[in-house]
C-alpha cells in the first residue's frame, strides 16, 4: 500500500532533525526501512516484541514501540538510545508514520472505491455508505475524462496528470487498464462544457510537452450525483471510440459533440452493409482514386461551394464540375444536390465505422 521508499525517506528526514537512528519492522519481521545497516540483526527481537503485551520496551539499546491502525498492529519502530528524549522522539516518529499509513490507506481505499464505482461493481445502496466513510461528497457535479496513452503503463503521463491535479483534493486520478488514465473531476458552479474542453486542452498540452506523450482525450457529460459517475465514464469511452473513427484529426472529443457519429456507431453491421450495397451497388468508396477522394472531402469542407473548392484545389471550376459529373455517373449521386450530398457523406462515415469494427475483430 505504502512503498518502502516513502518510509525510508520519512525516517531519513526524521533522523536529520532528531539525530537518532530509526528502523521500521513489519509484523512478520521484515525490515521495511532503516537508517543504519544492521537492522536485520534486530529482527528476532522485534518479533518477540510483537507477541508481547507491552506497548514499548527497551531492548539492546533501542526503544521498541508499536504502531497500529484501527487497533490492529501494523509495524514496530526502533529508536536508538535509552534516554527519555529518545523515547519521546520515538513516540513522535511512530505517530508521524502512523498518520502516513492512515493517509495512504485512505488514498488506496478511495482509489479502489472510484475504480469499482466506474465499473459498476458496487450496489447502489452501498455507494452512499462507502462514500460517506471515505469523506467523499455525494451530491456535487462531476465529469469523467478518459486519457488514452500511446504506450502501455505510461508512468510519465500518469505522474504528469497527478502533478497537474495535485492541489485538486476533490478530484480523483485512477486507471482501470494499462493504456488509459481516468480523471473524475469536480465541476465548479458556473463551469460550462467549453470550460471542460479548455481543461482537456491544458491536459493535452502538458502531456505533450512535459511527458512527451501523444494522447487522445475524451470526456462525458456532467452528472449531479456520485451514483452517475459510471454513466459519464461510459460516455467518455464511447466518445473516445467515436472520435477515433470519425474525428481522427481531433485529440479532444466531447460526448456532447459527437453528432451523427454517435448514431452510426450504434448501428448493427448487417444494416450498414445493406445500406452501402444500396447506395454504391456493391462498390466501396475505398475504390475511388485519391484525386476523387480529395475532391469529395474538400467539397464537403467548403459546404458544397464549387467556386471555393476549385480555388483551394488550384483547379479550374470546369475541372471540378467534370469530376463531380464523373462521380455522379459512377454512383448516381450528384454532390451538388443537398440530399445526395448528405447520403454520400453518411455513406462515407458508415464505411469508416465498418472498417473500424472489422479491425477490432482481427
Amino acid at each position: 500500500m505504502i512503498s518502502n521508499q516513502i518510509l525510508q525517506s520519512t525516517i531519513d528526514g526524521l533522523k536529520s532533525i532528531a539525530r537518532i537512528d530509526l528502523c521500521i519492522v513489519d509484523t512478520d519481521g521484515a525490515v521495511l526501512a532503516s537508517t543504519f545497516t544492521d537492522g536485520e540483526s534486530y529482527r528476532e527481537a522485534a518479533m518477540n516484541f510483537v507477541n508481547s503485551p507491552a506497548d514499548s520496551q527497551v531492548i539492546r539499546g533501542f526503544h521498541f514501540l508499536k504502531g497500529d491502525d484501527d487497533q490492529q498492529l501494523e509495524y514496530v519502530l526502533l529508536a536508538m538510545g535509552t534516554g527519555d528524549d529518545v523515547f519521546t522522539i520515538g513516540k513522535i516518529a511512530a505517530f508521524q508514520i502512523q498518520n502516513l499509513l492512515v493517509a495512504y490507506k485512505e488514498r488506496f481505499d478511495k482509489d479502489n472505491f472510484i475504480k469499482n464505482l466506474l465499473l459498476d461493481n458496487l450496489l447502489r445502496v452501498d455507494i452512499y455508505t462507502r462514500a460517506k466513510k471515505l469523506h467523499i461528497d455525494i451530491d456535487v457535479k462531476r465529469v469523467v475524462y478518459l486519457i488514452e496513452t500511446k504506450h502501455e503503463k505510461d508512468m510519465n503521463a500518469l505522474e504528469t496528470v497527478r502533478t497537474l491535479f495535485a492541489t485538486k483534493t476533490r478530484d480523483f486520478i485512477t486507471a482501470v487498464d494499462e493504456k488509459s488514465i481516468i480523471i473524475v473531476k469536480e465541476v465548479k458552479p458556473g463551469e460550462t462544457y467549453d470550460d471542460l474542453h479548455k481543461t482537456a486542452n491544458v491536459i493535452l498540452d502538458m502531456l505533450n510537452t512535459e511527458a512527451m506523450s501523444m494522447v487522445h482525450i475524451a470526456f462525458g457529460t456532467i452528472v449531479n450525483d456520485i451514483r452517475e459517475v459510471s454513466k459519464s465514464y461510459k460516455e467518455a469511452k464511447l466518445a473516445l471510440d467515436v472520435g477515433k473513427i470519425f474525428y481522427s484529426d481531433k485529440n479532444v472529443v466531447a460526448y456532447s459533440n459527437l453528432g451523427i457519429g454517435r448514431l452510426i456507431y450504434q448501428l448493427p453491421i448487417p444494416l450498414c452493409q445493406m445500406f452501402i450495397k444500396e447506395i454504391f451497388d456493391g462498390k466501396s468508396p475505398d475504390e475511388f482514386d485519391d484525386e476523387t477522394l480529395v475532391t469529395i472531402n474538400k467539397f464537403f469542407e467548403n459546404s458544397l461551394n464549387v467556386s471555393e473548392t476549385s480555388r483551394q484545389l488550384y483547379i479550374h471550376r470546369n475541372t471540378l464540375v467534370y469530376r463531380l459529373d464523373k462521380l455522379e455517373k459512377s454512383t448516381g449521386l450528384d454532390l451538388r444536390v443537398f440530399d445526395d450530398a448528405i447520403t454520400f457523406k453518411i455513406a462515407l462515415m458508415v464505411v469508416k465505422y465498418m472498417k473500424y469494427m472489422e479491425s477490432r475483430e482481427n
